[in-house]
């Protein structure tokens, strides 16, 4: 019985450590990618890129839908290579529990404003003058079905007009 528990014990242990480098991975990989929290200067990284811009409208540490598409989708590494090449990255985010500077919440919320942000997750793709391509928010089927979606609803607009 002492060999089975400490079998058991063994084996919750790798479990756990395996699940924590698995986390700990996603979580390197979203750090590879640069979320811009100024859309003007995500506007003329555009430009100059010729790429659209995504911005995620998100509750971080509130919104359970905020946080599985930051699981699911923006930390594996099918989108971190698309976004890579193909994106220009904004993260405009509305908190409850960390704190933000009266300007930044101030910033967000017009843009929330102007936009017509109703929810969260709301992912808009944009062009480089900050016209809107496409809205959309959280989709199943992790992250490479969310790369089809987005070539899907980019394919609306030809390179040209970004």
């Amino acid at each position: 019985m002492k060999k089975i528990f400490s079998i058991i014990i063994a084996l919750v242990v790798i479990f756990s450590v395996a699940c924590a480098q698995t986390k700990n991975k996603d979580n390197e990989n979203k750090s590879e990618l640069n979320w811009y929290t100024n859309l003007e200067e995500a506007k003329e990284i555009s430009t100059e890129k010729k790429i659209p811009i995504l911005v995620d409208f998100t509750g971080s540490d509130w919104c359970g839908w905020c946080v599985k598409l930051r699981d699911e989708v923006f930390s594996k590494e099918d989108f971190i290579q698309y976004a890579k090449e193909n994106l220009v990255l904004v993260e405009l985010d509305f908190p409850r529990k960390t704190k933000q500077s009266n300007e930044t919440k101030a910033y967000n919320n017009n843009l929330a404003q102007k936009y017509g942000i109703r929810g969260f997750p709301t992912i808009l793709l944009l062009n480089s003058d900050g016209g809107v391509i496409a809205k959309t928010g959280f989709q199943h089927g992790g992250a490479k079905n969310y790369v089809t979606h987005l070539n899907e609803l980019l394919s609306i607009k030809s390179k040209s007009e970004l």
